[in-house]
């Protein structure tokens, strides 16, 4: 879907992209000390670059339009499973990377991959980003591009008809009234299914968490690979039988945007979102180390973080803009869901427990 720029992003792209227009054009010698210094690259600049991400990313056609045409570089998209099989396989690639930059790095596997030395340490100074979102990673080493919260979500219609009331927290999900009716991703191949993993490690503690998985999983849970299958097959809005699905917090007006028939104006969206479950997901992109065009790459990532293409996520990607200067559209400010306090963990907290968690989490899920 394409949609117009406020006035003030615009002015905000505007500026990013004259500074970008500068540096594409050879550099400049007074450059400041607080500006990337990508002079080395640009009178070398590649005729593409290759922008890696998960299967789900789907930006707008004309996405890359301004990128391309101050730069003169294209972009070509290499897309390939969910955002814990891209992870897994850049660590395995780190140092002779498959493209030049990568989006889709989460907060849950932050630490792995900068642990895999996966990418080039490179310091965004576009304007506006979010200063609580950047401090996760004070070795620049990766720039928040957006953030959301995984939550459980119901199809308001599905469980009316079953005479049942929606869930309202963890307790409630692994009750027999609920038994057989919610689907997750996996944690050990999805990102969201990791998330809703250190969902309950948040909530319920460690240990804790483990004796609510032994629960659900007797309340017949569905495990599937990923986020794509839980909601777009099992799921009962896309013609599954379970009305409970792990998703987030921003799917609603994906909801109502998408909805076949139209919903009439004022309706509300057709499925609702369990806020106590809800735990906060940072999304990020990054320089792949061993690029053969790094300055290039970082230009293509100050691109991904500035105004002109965070304008496009809402109502593409279905997640929150990493860049403040952006206006949610009407559909997020009367369908989204952002819980006031959702779960979080530390970075360092989920890098010293992850391999175990979802290890655990296997061994009494999976079995």
């Amino acid at each position: 879907m394409r949609r117009s720029l406020p006035s003030l992003a615009a002015l905000a792209a505007l500026a990013t992209l004259a500074t970008l227009a500068t540096v594409a054009c050879g550099g400049d010698d007074t450059t400041d000390d607080t500006t990337n210094d990508t002079t080395d690259d640009t009178t070398d600049a590649p005729a593409s670059l290759t922008l890696l991400s998960y299967d789900s990313f789907t930006p707008p056609e004309d996405a890359f339009d301004e990128f391309t045409a101050t730069t003169g570089i294209e972009v070509e998209l290499a897309l390939g499973g969910d955002a814990g099989e891209l992870v897994a396989k850049a660590v395995l690639t780190a140092g002779n990377p498959e493209g030049d930059v990568l989006w889709g790095v989460d907060n849950t596997l932050l630490s792995r991959a900068i642990e895999g030395e996966v990418f080039e340490p490179y310091e965004s100074t576009v304007a506006g980003l979010d200063p609580e979102l950047s401090a996760l990673v004070p070795g620049h080493e990766l720039t928040p591009v957006s953030f959301g919260d995984v939550c459980i979500n119901y199809d308001v219609e599905a469980l009316d008809a079953l005479g049942l009331v929606p869930p309202a927290d963890f307790a409630d999900l692994v009750d027999p009234a609920y038994a057989d009716l919610l689907v997750v991703p996996s944690a050990v191949t999805s990102s969201p299914g990791l998330a809703f993993l250190l969902a309950t490690v948040a909530e319920l503690g460690d240990p804790g968490w483990q004796q609510w998985w032994e629960e659900l999983r007797e309340n017949g849970v569905l495990v599937v690979d990923g986020w794509s299958a839980a909601y777009g097959i099992e799921f009962t809005r896309a013609g599954g039988d379970r009305p409970l699905v792990v998703s987030y917090g921003s799917s609603p007006p994906a909801e109502v945007l998408f909805a076949d028939p139209p919903l009439p104006d004022g309706s509300p969206a057709p499925t609702g979102v369990v806020e106590a479950t809800c735990f906060r997901q940072v999304e990020f992109a990054g320089v792949l180390r061993g690029t053969e065009h790094e300055a290039a790459a970082g230009l293509l990532v100050d691109y991904l973080a500035s105004p002109a293409f965070q304008a496009t996520m809402p109502e593409t990607l279905f997640v929150y803009p990493a860049n403040t200067a952006v206006e949610l559209p009407p559909s997020f400010q009367q369908h989204a869901v952002i819980p006031s306090d959702p779960l979080r963990l530390d970075p360092d907290e989920i890098a010293a427990g992850r391999q175990q968690w979802v290890d655990e989490w296997t061994a009494i899920v999976l079995r």
